[in-house]
């Protein structure tokens, strides 16, 4: 039973069914006619396009003749130009083939006759190769002797720097032999930085200790004292310790070795009165003074505490530059004193020189004053001589005229 808004369809029922049935036919018959109206109008369509296509075609087909035929005389044109051209080429071939030969015959007797002379020329070279090569090998040969024989040199100075090591080595193993090394690296530093005066080897103190070094400092300071010092034992025991426990007793030995130096300086070298109150100790190598600034620092601060200041050779190097320049301003300020007592007695022999050119100018100005009236007086004396061998006696009785008389006395 189908329901279709207020209608009812049975499809059981036959009628029913038939005309259910018969619909159907009916819209399928009409869908295929529609179809084939349509596939009618199309096949029209393509009949009118197919015609089209036939006609251009035909008219495609006749132009193709026509350029079928063009092209064939084309063809036959070009066979004739080609043909005439290959015929010239030849023939210019053949000439320049010619004169290409003749070309190469030229070039061929010019490059025989340049390789002849390049050949008379490279055996040429080659003799002079030769013989400046023989004359440089006899030099290089003579060099290479020369440089033989300064390699024996170098050997054998090596050989003697080997057993100068060993000998060096020899020295640093023994304490006594090491200590003098430390002072003749001292002698050498200390002299060639201050002047010869300005300090003394081996000095013995009042306390009857010999110091190394004492240098002569104007007070304050006052003379400073510098002890050599070289605690290798401890120092190589460091280096060639392997592990943590043996670098540890190497380092501690190497505190005490420097603390014993330090207190038998302090005591020893600081003397009131008589040295500065601090003193140096100087170790004559590099690396064991940069071992113990690195590695122990507190000795280095108990050594300042102590008034004892550890130094190496580049460090005591700029200490006695520094001493220098104190020495220079002693020296300048002693000399100071003299200039200005010189000076000051030249201020005295000045106020004498003045006092005396006065007196002499004074005297001068009398003998100037005594020789004008001396001249005067010869004036006068002359002209008398002249009134006289004139025998001019009037003005002469003129001139006595002019006396006053006495006044006569009363009777």
């Amino acid at each position: 039973m189908i329901q279709i808004g207020t209608f009812e369809i049975n499809l059981e029922d036959p009628l029913t069914l038939g005309l259910l049935i018969a619909a159907i036919v009916v819209l399928l018959v009409l869908i295929l006619l529609i179809s084939s109206v349509r596939r009618a109008g199309r096949s029209v369509q393509m009949v009118e396009l197919l015609a089209q296509n036939m006609g251009r075609m035909t008219h495609d087909v006749q132009n193709l003749g026509a350029g079928q035929a063009q092209l064939s005389g084309n063809i036959q044109t070009v066979s004739e130009t080609q043909a005439k051209a290959q015929t010239q080429v030849i023939q210019t071939m053949e000439v320049r083939l010619a004169e290409v030969q003749r070309q190469m015959q030229d070039k061929l007797a010019e490059n025989a006759m340049k390789s002849a002379r390049s050949l008379s020329d490279m055996q040429e070279r080659m003799n002079a190769t030769l013989h400046g090569s023989s004359k440089q090998t006899t030099q290089s040969l003579t060099q290479l002797q020369e440089r033989l024989a300064t390699i024996d040199k170098a050997q054998t100075n090596i050989e003697k720097l080997s057993g100068d090591v060993l000998s060096l080595q020899d020295i640093l193993s023994n304490k006594q032999t090491r200590g003098a090394f430390g002072e003749i690296q001292l002698k050498d530093i200390v002299s060639k930085a201050l002047p010869a005066d300005a300090y003394a080897f081996q000095h013995t103190l009042s306390n009857g200790k010999r110091a190394d070094c004492l240098i002569h400092l104007p007070n304050p300071p006052g003379p400073i004292v510098i002890d050599a010092k070289f605690p290798l034992e401890a120092y190589e025991a460091l280096v060639a310790a392997e592990t943590k426990e043996d670098a540890g007793r190497a380092l501690s030995s190497l505190k005490s070795a420097v603390r014993v130096h330090i207190k038998a300086i302090s005591e020893k070298y600081l003397i009131e009165g008589e040295t500065a109150d601090g003193a140096l100790m100087f170790l004559p190598s590099e690396a064991v003074y940069a071992e113990l600034h690195a590695r122990l620092p507190e000795v280095v601060r108990e050594g300042f505490a102590a008034r004892v200041w550890i130094v190496s050779p580049t460090t005591c190097m700029a200490t006695l530059n520094t001493m220098r320049a104190i020495l220079k301003d002693a020296r300048m300020r002693e000399q100071a004193g003299a200039i200005r007592k010189e000076l000051s007695l030249l201020g005295g022999d000045v106020d004498r020189l003045v006092t005396r050119v006065d007196n002499l100018d004074r005297h001068f100005g009398q003998a100037a004053k005594d020789v004008a009236e001396i001249k005067i007086s010869a004036e006068k004396a002359g002209k008398r001589a002249n009134r006289l061998d004139n025998f001019d006696f009037a003005e002469i009785e003129e001139a006595e005229n002019t006396v006053v008389p006495l006044s006569k006395p009363k009777d």
